[in-house]
């Protein structure tokens, strides 16, 4: 399991795509597009829209309380293990099982935030992350060699226990 130290939490602080306040901003940017979802709110916002990520990882609560229900689902479910501000095992392999059985739906028991990590290093260039910004928005990630990069970097600060 990978856990990030408090120190290197701030590594995690700016969006690593463009913030949108609204949902319907970016419905323009995912025709014919891959995409994923991150987080509970901006899950049910996509299929609200219509949109069905080809995976979504959630935890069934927004901002750590506030229970999250969802539209009917007919993809794959897979449940997983996933502790506070760790990155499992058990969930990175969720991840590349989720993306070849897609569409996918990834329940996590703990907390699902930092998904897009490991997903990032999974999809292809150009396909989209979409995760949720606390009280601001939407984050629309583009995957590309520049952002697998970056994330390559925060995920070497974790550290293994």
């Amino acid at each position: 399991m990978l856990t990030l130290p408090p120190e290197c939490r701030g590594l995690l602080k700016e969006p690593f795509g463009s913030l949108h306040p609204d949902f319907s901003e970016i419905i323009p940017y995912l025709t014919h597009r891959s995409f994923c979802t991150v987080g509970d709110v901006v899950t049910r916002n996509a299929f609200l829209h219509g949109l069905t990520p080809d995976v979504s990882v959630i935890d069934g609560f927004t901002k750590r309380s506030d229970a999250v229900s969802l539209p009917e689902f007919s993809g794959t479910i897979l449940e997983v293990k996933n502790p506070a501000g760790c990155i499992s095992e058990e969930l990175e392999e969720a991840l590349q099982e989720a993306y070849s059985l897609r569409p996918s739906l990834i329940l996590v028991d703990g907390e699902e935030d930092l998904a897009v990590l490991p997903l990032i290093s999974i999809l292809p260039d150009s396909a989209v992350i979409l995760y949720g910004q606390p009280d601001e928005g939407v984050v629309f990630c583009e995957v590309t060699e520049s952002l697998r990069k970056k994330a390559a970097e925060i995920l070497s600060c974790f550290v293994r226990v």
